[in-house]
This record gives structure tokens, C-alpha cells and sequence, in this order.
């Protein structure tokens, strides 16, 4: 607490309301329309058990961004806000990902990011929150998947208390929090084909009026650890490649979840590939170190980039990788996020 005290001190009076709020459960489950940006990430990877080797990833991701209209609109049909969604099925036997995405204005009853409590719609594909866990479904190309999710631990504030810096401003930060290792049982139809599926997911949600600052770009990464751990890492680059910013968490069972400085995060990429559809060169092998430890980090396969210029415009990496250690053990599986090598995002 002394901490994030002498941190909202350091801050401009308007920004130091908006981290005083922050953060009131259940109320920042749900959406936050004053803020100029924001999103529900959740990723998971499933195998036939809990525990069993994964056979798939997915992601469902949700933007909420302001509308052309006046927020003050009187008519409820009115296009105060937008809902982007962007979904992909990864197949790590076949190698091969499919990938959708949506955009569509909030409309009552088929379009919403709910104030208050985790429950959103973008027609048919929905994430709530229920008791202590979710359920979310949505659909792809041949796919169409539904999840029960359950948290046992309560959310990671990641940065201080929720506050995650997003750079050396003031203004430069996010509020953001995690629900890492979520027990998850899924229904899978693939091209016709029912599976019945267990594994774990990670969700993340964060919101903010400012969160690249002058960077353009960012590597991300989200690990659930097979001994129960749970391992973020994020670097913000400039752009001309070099670092602007760092950070990260782990949460371990027993203890008090640890926030990451800068000077603690080194990401160094070790191997690229470069996109047969756009030319664009993503690293995709790392090698991480952090008060976590010496770790390494590959991906499942390289084709997992998704093209999203018909939602926000986005074109990014987002894939399984799985976490080794120094002699290639695995340590755990997750997903890893690139942005800004096929340009800058153009949501920030």
C-alpha cells in the first residue's frame, strides 16, 4: 500500500482520481465507457483431461472503443460505442489456425459491454461472468466452441495494486488485471466433429485512455506454469526496434503475487519468421529472463498470425507457445501476443 500511495502522489490530480477508483470488484468486471479503450482477452489451451497434452488454442478477444455518436445520444439505437471481436482456433496436431472477427456498434439485446459485471455480446459470441467463473462460446470457419471456466484464485492486479505503467509519463499506464490458470471444460465442433475437451485459460482486462505512448509495438506474453504458477511479460517497443518500456508479474501458490520492473524484464528474441501473406518478420522464439528465472519460449508452429483489418484495422501474431527451461523441459504453455510488425496499431 505505501507503494501505490507514493505512486498516485507522483500523479497529476485528474489521473490520481482514476487510479483512487481503481480497482472495485465486481464493478471493474464489467465495461468502462468514459475510457477511450478496452478489452477482455481470453486464451486457453485444451487437451482431451486437464493436464493431458493440448490439442488446441483459441483466443476470444473484445474491444470496446467510443462510437461516432454523442454519448449523450437520446436514441438508444445511437452508435455510441463500438464492439470489435476478433476469435482463432489454433490446431497444433494440423498446424493450422483459423481465425474471424467482427465489428459491429452496441445495440440493445444483440450488442453490449455490460457497466458493472463481466457480460459481453457481440451477437452470437458472448463472454459472462457467473459466480466465480465465466462461460463464453463463439464460432469461426468450421468451428464453433463453448467454454466453462472457473477461478479459484481471486484476480492478479498486475502493476501496482492494478495500475500497470505503461511507460515513464504520468499518463502513460493502464488498469489492468488477470484471472490466470482457469479450469476450463469445452465443447468443440470441428468441421462436424464433437470434441469433449479440458484444459486451462488465462483472461485478461484492461482499459485506458493512454497505453503505447510513443512506442509502436509490443510483445506480450500470458504462461500458465504446469506446477500451478502463473508468469506475465510485456516489453514496448519504439520504432526503431529498441525497448521503451517493461514489465510483468508471476503469481505462485502460496505467495504474494510479484510485479516486475523494467530493469528485471529482458526479452531477447532468438529466431523470426516471416509471413508468406503480408512479408511481415515476427520473432517467435525468445529467450526470457526475469526474477522468474532464465527461461526460453517457442512457438507451438509459426503460422499463427491473424489479419484483422476489416475490424481494427490490426495485423498481429497471436499464438500457443510453450515455456522451457534452459535444458528444454517444458514448464508450462500459453500464448504469446506481437504487435506493431506489420505497422503500428492503429486502436493506439
Amino acid at each position: 500500500m505505501k507503494r501505490r500511495t507514493l505512486l498516485i502522489g507522483a500523479l497529476p490530480l485528474a489521473v490520481q482520481r482514476q487510479v483512487q477508483a481503481a480497482l472495485n470488484f465486481p464493478h471493474d468486471f464489467g465495461a468502462h465507457p468514459l475510457q477511450a479503450i478496452e478489452w477482455w482477452y481470453l486464451t486457453g489451451l485444451l487437451g482431451d483431461r486437464d493436464g493431458a497434452p493440448p490439442r488446441f488454442g483459441y483466443q476470444l478477444t473484445f474491444f470496446r472503443l467510443p462510437g461516432p455518436a454523442a454519448a449523450d445520444h437520446p436514441s438508444p439505437l445511437a452508435a455510441k460505442h463500438l464492439l470489435l471481436g476478433h476469435v482463432a482456433l489454433s490446431d497444433l496436431s494440423a498446424k493450422k489456425q483459423r481465425h474471424a472477427q467482427r465489428l459491429l456498434r452496441t445495440l440493445p439485446g444483440a450488442v453490449h459491454a455490460r457497466v458493472g459485471e463481466c457480460d459481453l455480446k457481440l451477437r452470437d459470441w458472448t463472454l459472462k461472468r457467473e459466480g466465480d467463473g465465466y462461460r463464453a462460446a463463439f464460432s469461426g470457419p468450421g468451428f464453433a466452441l463453448e467454454l466453462e471456466l472457473a477461478s479459484p484464485d481471486a484476480p492478479l492486479l498486475q502493476g501496482d495494486a492494478g495500475v500497470s505503467r505503461k511507460g515513464p509519463h504520468d499518463d502513460q499506464f493502464s488498469h489492468y488485471y488477470s484471472r490466470p490458470q482457469l479450469l476450463t471444460q469445452a465443447a468443440l465442433r470441428l468441421d462436424g466433429t464433437r470434441h469433449s475437451l479440458a484444459g486451462r485459460a488465462w483472461l485478461d482486462h484492461e482499459w485506458s485512455d493512454k497505453v503505447l505512448g510513443e512506442a509502436a509495438g509490443w510483445d506480450w506474453l500470458g504462461i500458465n506454469l504446469n506446477d500451478g504458477r502463473a508468469l506475465t511479460l510485456f516489453q514496448l517497443r519504439r520504432k526503431d526496434g529498441s525497448r521503451h518500456w517493461a514489465g510483468g508479474s508471476l503469481r505462485t501458490p502460496g505467495q504474494a503475487d510479484r510485479s516486475f520492473s523494467p530493469d528485471e524484464v529482458q526479452m531477447t528474441a532468438t529466431r523470426h519468421w516471416a509471413s508468406p501473406a503480408t512479408g511481415a518478420r515476427y520473432p517467435v522464439e525468445w529467450r526470457l529472463k526475469s526474477p522468474a528465472g532464465e527461461m526460453l519460449l517457442r512457438a507451438a508452429f509459426d503460422a499463427q498470425e491473424i489479419d484483422a483489418r476489416h475490424s481494427s484495422g490490426l495485423v498481429y501474431w497471436e499464438g500457443v507457445a510453450q515455456l522451457l527451461d534452459r535444458e528444454k523441459r517444458s514448464l508450462g504453455a500459453g500464448y504469446l501476443e506481437l504487435t506493431g510488425y506489420a505497422g503500428r496499431p492503429p486502436l493506439l
